[in-house]
């Protein structure tokens, strides 16, 4: 089973329907022991990144997020929820993380040319990287998955798993150990995002 993270700003109907056409289960919950007791963890999010980290923090969820990680428990971050297991980030500021991956989220507009419309909305070609966890098993390089985001992860070259070009290589996947991010919406991604999220799914907790 799977444990869909409820904190007040994630895209939630579209993930449990993307769950119900793999076949896999899983439950929106915000309650720490159905964390506990599920198999592995997505943990989603739109919006501000200040925010989302205060609610998530505010809750206690932060704590829970990092005990079952560190126990060995599969997560994956989603969008917002990606940029959430950084360190830090300077959306509008500067926020702090859950540091489960180092590195920073930054504005594209650091990086692309000045010509390119932000947020950055649409489909582009997954470019792979380093070793993807598994993550990518049914799917191929090229592959389209759509994005919708202004600020981007930076300084995480050692766990990117792929990234896509929009002006520049912008970070659209990281990989460390059981813990796994996509800057794309795979629950929006069609074909290509279902098969990332069946990929998901037959990870395994490691100390389980």
């Amino acid at each position: 089973m799977t444990a869909i993270i409820d904190y007040g700003v994630g895209n939630l109907f579209s993930l449990t329907c993307s769950f119900d056409a793999i076949g896999e289960k899983a439950v929106v919950t915000s309650d720490p022991a159905v964390i506990k007791q599920a198999d592995r963890i997505i943990l989603p999010g739109v919006g501000a990144f200040g925010d989302a980290a205060l609610k998530l923090m505010s809750s206690g969820l932060d704590k829970v997020l990092k005990e079952e990680v560190k126990a060995g428990k599969p997560l994956l971050g989603i969008c917002l929820g990606m940029q959430l297991l950084f360190e830090k980030s300077f959306e509008y500021g500067e926020y702090e993380g859950l540091g489960l991956i180092e590195g920073e989220i930054r504005p594209i507009a650091e990086v692309i040319p000045a010509d390119y419309k932000i947020p950055h909305i649409g489909w582009n070609a997954l470019i792979f990287r380093n070793d993807d966890g598994g993550l990518f098993k049914y799917i191929k390089e090229g592959d389209f998955v759509y994005f919708v985001h202004s600020f981007y992860a930076a300084k995480c070259e050692k766990n990117t798993a792929a990234v896509a070009e929009y002006g520049a290589p912008l970070t659209a996947a990281v990989v460390k150990g059981n813990i796994y991010g996509t800057q794309f919406h795979p629950e929006k991604s069609g074909d290509v995002g279902m098969a990332i999220l069946r990929a998901f799914c037959e990870r395994k907790c490691e100390a389980c």
